[in-house]
């Protein structure tokens, strides 16, 4: 994402480039393979040992016009559930220290999910009420090409919605969900209706599968067949 900010990126047959200009970074884990310190060199932005640091652009006032938070990748413990503990919750708190030291703030987008503990998640969203700076979140997924480039018509009857994906769980399981809710979200009804989340592993999977349909506790073959095709 960092790059896509820095090089641009393909968007409706042309190379698009965000008119933002990135001054300032903070890098948590910096393995032999991280490109930060040659994308620093390379477009002359200065990586600063702190989250503070990188706000305030070495100063003593906070001195940038947007925040991106990208707690993702990197060597991070995981629970019982196998989430990765990204510090997601971590950075935001140290932005917000600066935020309230400074008595300003900035727009801040967080990549991905807000935390992996949901009682953080909504202190990240309460706080960005009581200090009234815009926040939001979620990955590229919902606003990237598609093959074929299709948009489900607003207000259309939709009775199932099938995503297909490799990948972890809790990075990329995020990834599919977006790719349907955006989707979904379009259909009469918009966003509402979720009356259950349900989750299958191992082997309940494939008994899933063999049922052939929703009511039968799996899912529409022919909507699987039709996802592998793409």
């Amino acid at each position: 994402m960092g790059t896509r900010f820095l090089v641009g990126y393909p968007r409706e047959g042309r190379w698009h480039h965000p008119p933002f200009e990135v001054v300032s970074a903070y890098v948590d884990q910096q393995p032999e393979n991280d490109l930060s310190k040659s994308r620093a060199k390379e477009f002359g932005f200065k990586i600063y040992p702190s989250i503070p640091e990188a706000l305030r652009c070495g100063g003593d006032q906070l001195a940038v016009d947007a925040v991106l938070v990208i707690g993702e990748h990197g060597k991070y413990p995981r629970n019982e559930f196998q989430q990765t503990l990204y510090p997601r919750f971590e950075f935001f708190k140290e932005v917000v220290k600066v935020y309230r030291e400074d008595g300003k703030t900035a727009p801040m987008f967080n990549d991905k999910h807000l935390s992996w503990k949901w009682a953080w998640a909504k202190e990240m969203v309460d706080t960005s009420h009581e200090l009234k700076f815009g926040y939001s979140a979620g990955s590229s997924l919902p606003v990237t090409w598609r093959m074929p480039a299709i948009d489900m018509p607003y207000d259309a009857n939709v009775e199932e919605v099938m995503c297909v994906a490799m990948g972890g769980i809790d990075s990329y399981d995020f990834h599919a969900l977006e790719v349907i809710q955006c989707m979904a979200e379009r259909r009469a009804g918009g966003e509402t209706g979720v009356k259950w989340v349900e989750a299958l592993r191992g082997d309940a999977v494939w008994r899933a599968m063999k049922s052939g349909s929703w009511q039968a506790g799996g899912w529409s073959t022919e909507l699987f067949e039709s996802c592998l095709s793409r």
